[in-house]
């Protein structure tokens, strides 16, 4: 196989998100040796027009993956949820994420949580039973990292897929597969912090990835992403799989 690297992205406004900066854009993705200039760049471009506001704080760091670490896996299924407004969007995902066992509080938890996050990097970890959050990172939370699609598998699949083509959508599909494989997990609550998104999703091995068409008001800033997980979990396994394991989607 091809060499492979993994581009990762962050920018924040007001110096880096250690020193206090306020968190403006993120992404990630793993490519060939070819594709690696182009994806850089696309990920500059991210950072510098995001509306999110100016970041004047961006880190891309590239890495070359060791191949015989790769785990390869076929992309969730995808389905939508149509909805008409904010409140049912979210009733919505109330439904799936009971489907999956999650517990009320911890639901309640989780979209209290992103309802006031407007700075979260990465993902609050959340007990499915008791919705307690499990990590101790605060505004940096655990990161799903190292993940991307084998390119001629990502045209065949838009072709499947009508209208989902986007590099939003196939970043967030490779991320929630990915994370809907790590141990311990049970379910994936998301939505983005761009005021422009309000498309989330909720994701799974049982429920694929779900998208909601309505999880927040256009406009704001808040939003994250919850990784619900069973009570057995060890947290040291499941940060090593998802930070530092690579997975190809194809």
């Amino acid at each position: 196989m091809d060499e492979i690297y993994s581009v990762r992205m962050r920018a924040a406004e007001g110096g880096p998100h250690e020193k206090g900066g306020f968190h403006i854009s993120g992404g990630e993705t793993l490519v060939l040796k070819q594709s690696l200039e182009e994806a850089a760049r696309q990920l500059l471009k991210k950072a510098i027009s995001h509306s999110r506001g100016e970041a004047d704080y961006i880190q891309l760091v590239v890495e070359k993956i060791e191949v015989k670490k790769l785990v390869r896996l076929t992309p969730l299924s995808v389905s939508t949820d149509v909805v008409q407004s904010v409140e049912e969007g979210r009733q919505q995902a109330v439904i799936h994420l009971r489907s999956l066992g999650v517990s009320e509080s911890a639901i309640r938890n989780g979209l209290e949580l992103l309802l006031s996050s407007t700075n979260l990097r990465g993902a609050a970890v959340l007990s499915a039973s008791t919705g307690q959050r499990l990590d101790l990172y605060k505004d940096r939370g655990i990161r799903a990292t190292r993940m991307g699609w084998d390119e001629d598998r990502f045209i065949q699949w838009s072709a499947q897929h009508p209208g989902l083509g986007t590099p939003r959508i196939a970043e967030a599909i490779a991320l929630a597969t990915k994370v809907a494989h790590a141990p311990f997990m049970v379910a994936e609550l998301c939505w983005s912090d761009d005021p422009e998104y309000i498309t989330g999703y909720i994701a799974s091995r049982k429920t694929g990835y779900v998208r909601i068409t309505q999880l927040k008001e256009k406009g704001s800033l808040c939003g994250g992403r919850i990784f619900y997980v069973m009570d057995q979990v060890d947290l040291a396994s499941l940060q090593t799989y998802l930070e530092e394991i690579p997975v190809w989607i194809g």
